[in-house]
């Protein structure tokens, strides 16, 4: 026993109870926040997260992926890191496009006629982190630490800023070239 804190004992395995039982311990005593600043000065390792997109519900595949993500970032704060994780929201896409122009009952054509690009900008911006709220219980329910309260988002002028920096950058160096791909994208 550390510190004065006393297990619980259970007479019989109950996962659902346990599961309370450990995340209200971590979140009473902020063990995430604490895993951090512990280790102020020691080496960092800095995790951004593959960042999801909140415009539909999670599901169990993410479950699976969060959980791997959690494994590694929990691996190097035992391996004495500070490991900063940053949460993330995609924001951009063919997917989220498509949802709005369905639920704005138009197509691609309208925009910039029955639809200004600023008006159908401001839709997605609205509907893209629809979900997010169920994002943030799911999160917090599965134990994925992550930085949920300073998120980069990528609709954000400085997200997008630094992804033109690092293209510039690549494209100096030659790095760049033309190819084929085979993912959807759109034009507007």
């Amino acid at each position: 026993m550390s510190k004065g804190y006393s297990y619980p004992q259970y007479k019989q395995l109950n996962l659902p109870l346990l599961e309370k039982d450990v995340l209200g311990f971590w979140k009473e005593n902020s063990v995430f926040k604490k895993s951090i600043e512990n280790r102020y000065d020691k080496e960092t390792f800095v995790f951004y997260e593959g960042p999801p997109s909140a415009n539909g519900m999670p599901g169990i595949h993410h479950v699976i992926s969060r959980s791997i993500k959690d494994v590694f970032c929990r691996y190097k704060t035992l391996q004495g890191f500070k490991v900063d994780r940053k949460a993330g929201w995609d924001t951009h896409g063919l997917p989220v496009e498509l949802q709005v122009e369905k639920s704005l009952g138009i197509t691609k054509e309208d925009i910039g006629t029955k639809i200004s690009v600023e008006d159908y900008n401001k839709a997605c911006r609205k509907d893209v982190l629809k979900f997010k709220d169920k994002w943030d219980e799911l999160t917090e329910k599965i134990g994925y630490w992550v930085d949920l309260d300073n998120p980069y988002v990528t609709y954000d002028n400085e997200y997008i800023e630094s992804v033109w920096n690092l293209l510039k950058r690549l494209h100096d160096k030659g790095y760049l070239y033309k190819g084929h791909t085979i993912q959807p994208f759109s034009p507007v």
